[in-house]
C-alpha cells in the first residue's frame, strides 16, 4: 500500500489514535476546536455527521495550500431518541446509566475524510444492549473516573464493558472509530 498524501487525525482521543494505528496508516494528530452543541431539532445522525465533518474541515483549514487528508470522527450515544453526551458530574452520569440500564441503545460514529476540498462522510450505527445496572454499580463506576469524559457515561473497552450484554454491529465503532469503514474510505481516496 502506497499512501498518496499525508494524513492527519483530527482528534486527541487516545482510543481513536490506537484504532487508526492498528490499520497501519501513517498519520499525525491535531485536535479540532469546534462547538459541539446540537442545533435545534437536529436529528442524532445529522448531528454526529456534522460534527465529524466540522472537525475535519477545521483542521484542514489550518493547512491551506498543503496536499493532505484530514480524518474527523465523532461518536454519540442515543437512547429512546435522546442524545447522551459526556456527563457533567456524578448525578448526570447516574441519570444516563439509569436510562441505559436493561435497555437497547444506539452508538453512532461518523467518519469524515476531508481531501482535495471534498468531504467524504460515512455513518456507522451499532446496537448496544445493557444489562441491569444497580445504583451501587453506577456509583462505583463513577468513582473509577472512567465515565467522566465518555459519551453516554461509559467506555465499552474499559470497566464499562461489564454492563454490555451484547452488541449488533461494529465494536470498534463503539470505541470511537469503525475499522472496516475507515480503512475502506482511506484506501478509496489515499492509495495509488
Amino acid at each position: 500500500m502506497k499512501q498518496s498524501s499525508p494524513l492527519i487525525l483530527a482528534s486527541a482521543s487516545p482510543r481513536r489514535q490506537e484504532l487508526l494505528g492498528q490499520l497501519g496508516w501513517v498519520f499525525t494528530c491535531q485536535a479540532a476546536d469546534i462547538d459541539e452543541s446540537p442545533k435545534q431539532n437536529e436529528a442524532a445522525a445529522d448531528l454526529v455527521c456534522r460534527l465529524a465533518e466540522e472537525k475535519a474541515a477545521a483542521v484542514s483549514s489550518l493547512h491551506l495550500g498543503e496536499s493532505l487528508a484530514v480524518l474527523g470522527s465523532d461518536t454519540i450515544v442515543v437512547c429512546e431518541g435522546q442524545v447522551l453526551g459526556k456527563p457533567k458530574d456524578a448525578a448526570d452520569s447516574k441519570v444516563m446509566l439509569s436510562l441505559l440500564s436493561a435497555k437497547q441503545h444506539q452508538v453512532m460514529t461518523a467518519i469524515c475524510l476531508y481531501y482535495q476540498g471534498r468531504a467524504h462522510t460515512q455513518l456507522v450505527t451499532t446496537e448496544v444492549y445493557f444489562c441491569l445496572v444497580s445504583e451501587s454499580q453506577m456509583a462505583e463506576y463513577w468513582a473509577s473516573g472512567e465515565p467522566a469524559d465518555k459519551a453516554g457515561s461509559y467506555a465499552i473497552q474499559g470497566l464499562g464493558g461489564r454492563f454490555v450484554e451484547r452488541i449488533e454491529g461494529s465494536y470498534s465503532s463503539v470505541v470511537g472509530l469503525p475499522l472496516v469503514e475507515t480503512d475502506r474510505l482511506l484506501h478509496l481516496h489515499l492509495t495509488r
